[in-house]
């Protein structure tokens, strides 16, 4: 929409993601990200922290069930989505204002770390755990199953044009 406020942020899970259900069965994650600016001091000749800052992150749909079933404590991640305002008034009737991140996508970092990445089915919008099977339940949402013919599929290799190294192209 004009006039929103999209950012991109890079890092640091402070929790693990909070998988919750609306009363219409639409699944949120919310979990917290600190980004902390770096500079290196060349008078000291060493890298110096700056302030961080703390957002918090929510989700919706089938992303909020791959980010609870993905992300953890500690994870660097890449952020992106709209950075909205709220204003409440706390316990002690102090009027408090909160920036938070209604995400659209989220991926980790590789700066540091490997990842192995499994394909959903992708198959409409889950709202909320299927009857046959539970969260983490290969019945359930969350499940990984591979489609036919995916030739980025690992069960697949004929149709990965990667999977194997004909004798014509280099080895690089």
């Amino acid at each position: 929409m004009a006039g929103e406020t999209v950012i991109t942020v890079i890092g640091n899970l402070v929790d693990d993601p909070e998988l919750r259900f609306l009363p219409n069965g639409t699944p949120v994650a919310k979990w917290r990200i600190a980004s902390t600016p770096r500079h290196f001091d060349k008078q000291a000749n060493e890298w110096k922290d700056g302030e961080s800052l703390f957002l918090t992150c929510s989700i919706f749909r089938q992303p909020a069930e791959n980010v609870a079933a993905s992300l953890q404590r500690g994870m660097r991640v890449i952020v992106q989505g709209r950075l909205q305002q709220r204003s409440y008034e706390d316990r002690e009737g102090v009027k408090r204002t909160v920036y938070e991140l209604n995400v659209e996508e989220v991926g980790v970092s590789l700066k540091a770390a490997t990842a192995t990445v499994t394909k959903t089915t992708g198959q409409g919008r889950s709202n909320g755990p299927q009857q046959s099977g539970g969260y983490g339940s290969q019945s359930g949402y969350g499940a990984q199953q591979q489609p036919q013919n995916d030739p980025w599929s690992t069960q697949n290799p004929q149709g990965d044009p990667w999977s194997t190294q004909p004798a014509d192209r280099p080895n690089f």
